[in-house]
Parts: structure tokens; sequence; C-alpha cells
């Protein structure tokens, strides 16, 4: 599955459900071979088996913005540092709206990482592309 936006995402954001901005936004490194994703039926961060993310492996995204240029929106953070990750190896990055409970965490974005991430109990930089988290083009 290639990187995208999750539908339920996209309409929660258009609804005013999420502030990208001002809510506590987090990713989780997750291992493709136990969560097969599902961009147009899946909601909330239960929908993510406990056992595909990363222990130690989520973090809280820091500053964040967007821009527009040319029609292009960009969303972007800062690069995230997760310390003492341990678990299996990780091909990807879930983005979701922390709500403090699985079942109402909305999920926002999944990223295929460019080359998997094998945790070891040592620290694991998340370096966001150059170009942002997700761009949209209108």
């Amino acid at each position: 599955m290639a990187s995208g936006a999750y539908s339920t995402g996209i309409k929660a954001i258009l609804d005013g459900d999420v502030d990208f901005l001002a809510d506590t936004i987090k990713a989780v490194l997750v291992d493709a071979a136990d969560y097969t994703v599902n961009l147009t039926t899946h909601d909330f961060l239960d929908d993510v088996p406990s056992g595909a993310r990363a222990t130690n492996g989520t973090g809280t995204l820091a500053s964040k913005t967007t821009t527009i240029s040319t029609n292009v929106i960009t969303v972007d953070a800062a690069d995230l540092t997760l310390t003492s990750v341990s678990g299996d190896q990780s091909e990807a990055v879930v983005i979701y709206k922390d709500s403090g409970s699985e079942a109402t965490s909305q999920l926002l974005y999944y990223l295929e990482l460019s080359s998997a991430v094998t945790p070891n109990g040592g620290n694991i930089t998340l370096q966001f592309n150059a170009s942002g988290l997700a761009t949209f083009t209108r």
C-alpha cells in the first residue's frame, strides 16, 4: 500500500473535528506485515492492531505547519526522535489525532518509510520528507 490520507481523516478535518495545528497529533511506527492498511474504512487507532505498533514507537509531532504555494498545500512537522524503541521491523508510520482513547483517536495519514527500520531498544529518528509529511494539490 502506498502512502495516503485516510478518508475518515480528511472528513474529520473538513468537519472541523481535527485541527492539525492545535490538536495533539502523534506518529506511531507500524509493522506492515501485522497491519493491512485500509485508507477507505479504517478510522481510529483501534483499527491498527497493538501488535503491529512498535513498543515506545509513538511520539507527539512538534513544530506543525500548513502552507500553500502554487496550488499545493503542504502539511509538515519537525523530525521526531523516538526513544528506547523495540518490536518488529517497521515499514510505515501512522499519523493520528490523539484523543486519549484508541477508539476515538482519528487516523489521518499512512506514510510508507523509504526503508524499513528495525527497533533494537535504541532511539529511532523519523526524518520526514523535506517536502513535508503530506501534500495536496488543487
